[in-house]
């Protein structure tokens, strides 16, 4: 019965990658607080697990990583500032990251791939289902794909994986997932999974994407998961393990994502996510629509 199973509450979110993909910004800024409008990118992530009901988050950081940590502090200093001059409307969204959830933070050391960061968080998860949440990949708050996951972790245990159908050519790109369907449109089974599959070989075109719910077990299979594709230790390999034999914790199923999705780890569609959300803004977007008409109308 769904009752009987825990409530999710913890989110991870690993973000110790070096961000070599936007240099030299990312020199000395983490790729994480590249600023999507006016907003760090890190925080539509933490926002997205708050929304989902996971208010307890932690992050799996690394060296030169501090600004993640201090943007979710109290700036003290700044907020007394703003008060004094009474901006209170700059001030409520100075706060806002600081009230957003309980955080905590965890060093992943040595840079082993994100199955090694998921396992850092072994010690603050325990023995209960959580979420993982990659910060390349900010979901429209509009298309509520971690609560839909949350949602099915709940009703069939095991784990949850967000998967989106791309071009067969594109699959090589991402780990890639075999798949049944299921008496619900949206959700399949996993049989098999492949990190960044040739795509003549690919068993499909499903490909996973940076939201994860996972079942405990999963430590004890990424504790024996040997290093794969790039000599790191992949989520992927694990969670084949998980799919191959559920007897080691519960089934694989996939949620078909078909919404916003915006994938900041790459620059182009940084660019594009940055412009979609403006135009969308209320404060920003009709002056930034009426320039981006004329823009385009003089460039053609």
């Amino acid at each position: 019965m769904t009752h009987s199973r825990p409530r999710i509450s913890k989110a991870v979110i690993p973000a110790a990658g070096l961000g070599t993909r936007f240099l030299p910004a990312t020199k000395a800024t983490p790729k994480e607080m590249l600023p999507v409008v006016d907003k760090p990118a890190i925080q539509y992530v933490v926002e997205e697990a708050v929304h989902a009901g996971l208010s307890d988050v932690l992050m799996v950081t690394g060296r030169n990583k501090r600004p993640l940590e201090d943007h979710f502090d109290r700036n003290y200093e700044l907020e007394e500032a703003l008060r004094r001059k009474g901006d209170e409307s700059r001030l409520a969204r100075v706060q806002e990251s600081s009230d957003l959830a309980t955080m905590h933070y965890v060093r992943q050391g040595d840079p082993r791939g994100l199955g090694h960061a998921v396992l850092c968080a072994a010690p603050h998860v325990g023995n209960e289902p959580f979420a993982v949440l990659l910060g390349d990949d900010l979901i429209d708050a509009r298309d509520p794909l971690l609560s839909r996951m949350v949602d099915i972790q709940r009703r069939h245990g095991g784990s949850v994986i967000a998967l989106l159908e791309v071009d067969h050519t594109q699959i090589g790109l991402y780990g890639c997932a075999e798949v049944k369907p299921t008496d619900t449109e949206d959700v399949v089974e996993v049989t098999g999974l492949v990190e960044k599959p040739d795509p003549e070989e690919a068993p499909s075109n499903f490909a996973i994407i940076g939201r994860y719910v996972l079942d405990p077990a999963i430590f004890d299979v990424l504790r024996e998961t040997k290093p794969g594709r790039g000599g790191e230790i992949q989520l992927t390999d694990a969670l084949q393990s998980l799919a191959a034999e559920p007897a080691l914790g519960g089934p694989v199923h996939g949620v078909v994502f078909k919404g916003r999705r915006y994938d900041t780890g790459d620059r182009g569609d940084y660019l594009r996510a940055i412009v979609r959300l403006a135009c969308e803004r209320e404060d920003l977007g009709p002056d930034f629509r009426a320039w981006l008409r004329s823009y385009v109308t003089e460039e053609m």
